[in-house]
């Protein structure tokens, strides 16, 4: 191991040494060349206490400003004025999720699926779909969020949107509700109403 670290170090002792070219009124221009030479070696990582240009591997340093103009999958901000207070929360959530086991064990009466499971303890909601996939559903009480595995979408996290009355995710805009509505009808072949 040790006869392998070895040239690394020399490695690392050649890319980050500046150049003798450099003068010392240029120190600007140093601090940009180890950063640069830096990360040509990204599994380097150093401090120099011999002056002020500290590196670190598979960092990325810019001082130009972020264009943050375009909408690419930046989700909508969170007016924190507008977060529900935690009994309100809970009123909202558990009443959504007590309300979906039970249309969850109807849908289950309805639907012929093999394995087909509900499960609610230490307030996480389960479906099973046997080899469909599984459902997963459990608040997040921090965030005030409900947060949604799906085997067709993936997680999702759900704020609850009073101008809607719905629990909405804020990257896409979808509706809790709408989305397992769409894809359990998908999966099953039977359409369900959750709403």
């Amino acid at each position: 191991m040790a006869s392998k670290l070895l040239p690394l170090r020399r490695l690392s002792k050649r890319l980050l040494k500046p150049p003798s070219s450099l003068s010392s009124s240029s120190t600007a221009s140093r601090k940009c060349l180890h950063i640069l030479e830096a990360s040509k070696s990204p599994h380097l990582s150093q401090n120099s206490h011999d002056g002020p240009c500290h590196w670190i591997a598979s960092r990325s340093f810019c001082s130009s400003p972020l264009n943050l103009d375009d909408d690419t999958q930046i989700p909508a901000a969170i007016d924190y004025h507008s977060v529900l207070p935690e009994d309100e929360f809970h009123r909202l959530a558990d009443s959504t999720i007590q309300d979906l086991q039970e249309k969850f064990e109807e849908y289950g009466d309805s639907v012929q699926v093999d394995d087909f499971d509900i499960d609610y303890g230490n307030e996480v909601l389960t479906l099973k779909l046997g080899d469909r996939g599984t459902y997963v559903l459990n608040k997040q009480t921090p965030n005030r969020q409900i947060w949604l595995s799906s085997p067709v979408s993936g997680p999702q996290r759900f704020d609850w949107d009073r101008s809607s009355q719905a629990w909405v995710y804020r990257r896409t805009k979808a509706h809790l509700l709408k989305i397992l509505e769409s894809e359990l009808e998908e999966l099953c072949g039977e359409p369900i109403s959750l709403s």
